[in-house]
Formats: C-alpha cells, structure tokens, sequence
C-alpha cells in the first residue's frame, strides 16, 4: 500500500523525498526516506521529532521559529552541521542543503552548487509549520504576528527577506544614531542632516516592508475567514486585519511614505529621549478579531485554538495559490491541542492533497484509514526506525 502510495504521490507537485541530518541538534548522522503522502513521527517528548520538523522549515524558510542562532541548531561540541534534502517538483527533482556553523555563516546549496544570495534558495521548497508555539499568535505580544507574516511571505515572495534586511540594517543605523546621543553628551543635538538621512531611508524601505504585509494579510483575510467560519460551525465570524503604525493604502506608496515621514516628526521628542525609532513595520500589529471582539483579550483558549488552525489552514491555500503547488505541511504535537472537532476538520483536510509530517506520542487520534495510508517511524534519542504499522 505503502509503495503504491509513494509512486502515485511523488509525481503530484511538490513532495520531499529524502532528509539527511548530519550533525544537526540531537542528530548525529540520520538519513529519513519518505514513503507515502502522510509521515508520523511517533516518540516520547524529547526525543528529536520536532527537530527534525525544524530542519525541513529551515530548507523552506531559513528560518527557525525556536531558535534565532545557529549555534543552537549544531550538534553540542560539533562546530558545524548540516541539512540536505531531496525534492521532486512539477519542473524536477532538486537537491537541497544548508551548512550551518556556530559562527554563524551558512552554506546554501543547490543541485550541489553554492547559492551566494538567499533569494536563490528561497522558494525552492514551501512549507507551513503548526505547531504548540503557534497559539502565542494570539495570545503573545506583536513580535509574534510580525514573525509570523513575514515568514509567509518569504515563501509568497523570496525578494521580501532581502527587503526585510535592508529594512532592519536601516533601523539598527538610525537606532544607533538616536542611543549614542542618549547614552553620551544628552545636551548635545543629533545632527539634523545626518538624522534625515536614516528617517528618509526608513520611509521608503518601511513603504515597501508595510505594501507587501498589507497586500498579503488583504489575500490571506478571506481565506482564514471562511476556514474560520467551517471550523466553529458558522457561530463565529473572524476578521483579520492589517494594523500598520501610519494609515496604508498599498496602492499608494507615496501616501505611505509621507505618512511615516509626517509621524517621525510626531514622535521626535519621544524618540530622542528613549533612544530608539517609535515608527515603521517594526512597531505594526495584526488584529484578529472574533464576533467584533479582540481575540488576544477575551478568547477562549478553544477559540484560540480555532483562530491559529484557520490561519495555517489560510496559509496552505494561499501559498499553493501563489507556487502553483501544495506545500509540505509540518504538524508538531498540534493534535494533543485541539479537540475532536477541531482534530476531524484538521485531518479531514489533508487528506492525501498535502504532504504531512506530523509529530505524537501516540497514536489515538489516528483512524485506521489514515494509518494504513501513513508511514510510521518512531523517534529515539535522535534515531529514527519504521515502526510497524498496527493492524487495522
């Protein structure tokens, strides 16, 4: 059943083929082939199932949603690791892979060739990670939700991660300009031409960082709103939307950009004094909102758990639109945190339309159906077997 299913799924858009893990967190040397549309990881906590997760989101995103330094994703007294991986395409098969250092700099690789741009590894491979983590969408402060957007869209758009460091390395310059005068001589003025050197740099990069976000949450919105409305049964209607630090007609960038400019000069004086820019996307907020209702403030934990499912499931969608392809779904433990409703809708979506990793310590919310069409490995202490698969 297994093989059939690998033969038929493989040539159906995108599918990750194989994983190699040298070196890379509690991994010492593991290879992983896929066999069928849907993959459980079945293991004890802390074992390495959601680092191995971890690792396919990094060939997708660069990103990890757990750590920001690699020196925390190589090996303990290794000095690097790496992640390779095979991937069939409807253009073709690809190889992937990323050297990591705990110096900090990469290695990105492309059918055996050194990427020297990040934009030449982004899109390569699209994936939508679920996991425990993501529920501080909700409930965790604004850093999250920016996190979180503008993960997506590096997948939707890889040119947005250069955009996004252009945009940080302007911020850290004008930044430093504003704390050097706090920290020094607080009598003596920033110097005026040098300051509008970094607001009028901050503008336009900002500009572009808040068009992309809006134009994104503005496709995105419907989507989890219709998701939204299936899962809780049409009791509940969701708004998501876009609240940037100035007013934002994406279709309008000069508006923006004299909008920032204009709110700079709002907030000079408490800039100056706390040392640090008060304006632009590093400082904007998405709001979720359930029946004209804040979600963050009076949802319930199950509504909550309805909202984030909505949104990856938005998310899928909207990146299968844009890439022409379904991308890899990663679930991590995310079953033991929702209901059985919520469990149904979730697994009742897959189905074998997306390839699934999915990670548990057992496996109860599973029905026969979807464990003969799965292939089963258990996860200990950083090695991985296939398990045998329970009789029907």
């Amino acid at each position: 059943m297994v093989a059939w299913l690998r033969v038929f799924f493989s040539n159906a858009g995108m599918f990750l083929k194989t994983l190699h893990l040298w070196q890379y967190r509690n991994y010492s040397d593991q290879f992983v082939e896929f066999l069928a549309p849907k993959t459980i990881l079945l293991g004890e906590n802390a074992q390495g199932k959601s680092n191995l997760l971890e690792a396919v989101e990094l060939l997708a995103t660069l990103r990890s949603h757990r750590v920001s330094r690699d020196r925390d994703l190589v090996m303990e007294h290794q000095e690097e690791g790496r992640v390779t991986a095979t991937l069939t395409r409807d253009v073709g098969s690809l190889d992937l892979g990323m050297v990591l250092r705990r110096n900090g700099r990469r290695t990105l690789l492309g059918n055996g060739q050194t990427l020297k741009r990040q934009v030449e590894f982004l899109g390569l491979m699209s994936a939508v990670e679920f996991s425990s983590l993501d529920l501080d969408l909700v409930r965790g402060g604004p850093a999250y939700r920016r996190s979180w957007i503008d993960t997506l869209l590096v997948q939707l758009e890889p040119v947005y991660a250069h955009l996004l460091q252009q945009y940080n390395q302007v911020l850290r310059q004008r930044n430093a300009l504003l704390k050097h005068r706090t920290k020094a001589d607080t009598s003596k003025p920033i110097d005026p031409t040098e300051l509008a050197i970094w607001d009028a740099q901050l503008a336009t990069v900002g500009t572009r960082v808040i068009r992309r976000r809006a134009r994104a949450i503005a496709r995105l919105a419907p989507l989890a709103q219709t998701w939204h409305s299936n899962i809780s049964d049409r009791r509940e209607e969701l708004l998501v939307a876009y609240a940037p630090t100035v007013p934002a007609e994406p279709d309008d960038p000069e508006q923006i950009q004299a909008a920032l400019l204009e709110k700079m000069k709002e907030r000079a004086i408490a800039e100056h004094m706390q040392g640090t820019s008060l304006v632009g996307p590093h400082r904007d907020e998405i709001d979720f909102i359930l029946n004209d209702t804040p979600a963050r403030q009076y949802g319930s934990q199950g509504q909550q758990r309805t909202l984030v499912l909505a949104l990856k499931l938005a998310e899928l969608k909207l990146i299968e639109a844009v890439i022409g392809e379904p991308p890899l779904l990663l679930l991590d433990d995310v079953l033991a945190e929702l209901d059985l409703n919520r469990q149904n809708k979730l697994l009742e979506t897959i189905q074998d339309r997306f390839q699934t990793l999915i990670t548990t310590t057992h496996l109860g919310s599973f029905d026969a159906q979807w464990l003969q069409s799965s292939q089963i490995l258990t996860v200990t202490a950083g090695e991985i077997q296939p398990a045998p698969y329970p009789s029907a």
